[in-house]
C-alpha cells in the first residue's frame, strides 16, 4: 500500500465514522471499479433510479453499469431532448426509488455541501426519492464546513461555469465573485448535516473524480 493509499484509507475511516453519527450509511471504495460495483449492489432489482448533473457519476460509468443490469428502471436525463422534457425528467426524479448524486465538497466531520443553479439536484437530495446515494471522490474532502463551502464556491463552481459555457464573472478569471449574474449557478446552497430518516448513503472513492 502506498503512502497515499494509507492516507486515503485512514481519512475515509474518519469520515465514515462521522457520517454514521449523522445517521448515514457509508462505505469506502479505493477504486472507481469497486465503487461502481458497490453502488449497483445498493440498488435492488426492480427499483427506479436517476441522477443529477454529476460528472462523477458519468465519468465513473455508473449510468451504463445500471443500464447493463437490465433489472432496473433507469431514467436517463442525458437521453432527453428539449427544455420541457428535461424539466419533466427533473420532476420525475422525485418519485424514484433511488437518486444518485455527487457533492461539491464534504467536510472531514461529514457535512455534505452542494451548490445548485436550478435547485433540482439539491431539492431531490432533500425530499422525494426514497433513497439518495452520494458518490464522492476524496479529492472533495475539506477540513471544515467553512472550507467545504469555500471549495464548492471557489473550485467546483467556476469549473462548472466553464463546463456550461455561461456568462459569469468566474468564467473570466476563474475566481468566485459572489455575483448576482443572471447566469449564476450558485443560487442554492445546501448543507446536509444529518439524514433524519436514514435515506442517505455515501460511497467514498479513493480516486479523484468530478470538480
Amino acid at each position: 500500500m502506498t503512502p497515499k493509499e494509507q492516507r486515503n484509507e485512514r481519512l475515509a475511516e474518519r469520515i465514515i465514522k462521522a457520517l454514521k453519527r449523522r445517521n448515514m450509511e457509508a462505505f469506502y471504495c479505493p477504486t472507481a471499479t469497486e465503487a461502481v460495483k458497490k453502488v449497483s449492489e445498493l440498488i435492488p432489482d426492480g427499483n427506479s433510479v436517476t441522477w443529477g448533473g454529476s460528472m462523477t457519476i458519468r465519468d465513473m460509468g455508473i449510468p451504463q453499469a445500471l443500464r447493463d443490469r437490465g433489472t432496473l428502471e433507469v431514467l436517463d436525463r442525458d437521453l432527453v431532448e428539449g427544455a420541457e422534457e428535461k424539466v419533466q425528467m427533473y420532476v420525475r426524479a422525485f418519485t424514484t426509488d433511488v437518486y444518485l448524486s455527487s457533492a461539491n465538497a464534504i467536510s472531514e466531520d461529514g457535512v455534505i455541501v452542494n451548490i445548485d443553479g436550478n435547485g433540482n439536484r439539491v431539492a431531490a437530495i432533500t425530499w422525494g426519492p426514497k433513497k439518495v446515494i452520494f458518490v464522492i471522490g476524496l479529492n472533495k474532502v475539506a477540513q471544515t464546513v467553512e472550507a467545504a463551502l469555500a471549495r464548492a464556491r471557489s473550485t467546483a463552481s467556476p469549473i462548472n461555469a466553464a463546463r456550461f459555457d455561461i456568462k459569469t464573472p468566474c468564467q473570466v478569471d476563474g475566481v468566485c465573485h459572489n455575483c448576482n449574474s443572471a447566469d449564476s449557478i450558485c443560487n442554492y446552497v445546501h448543507f446536509l448535516r444529518n439524514s433524519p430518516h436514514g435515506k442517505h448513503t455515501v460511497v467514498l472513492v479513493g480516486e479523484d473524480f468530478g470538480y
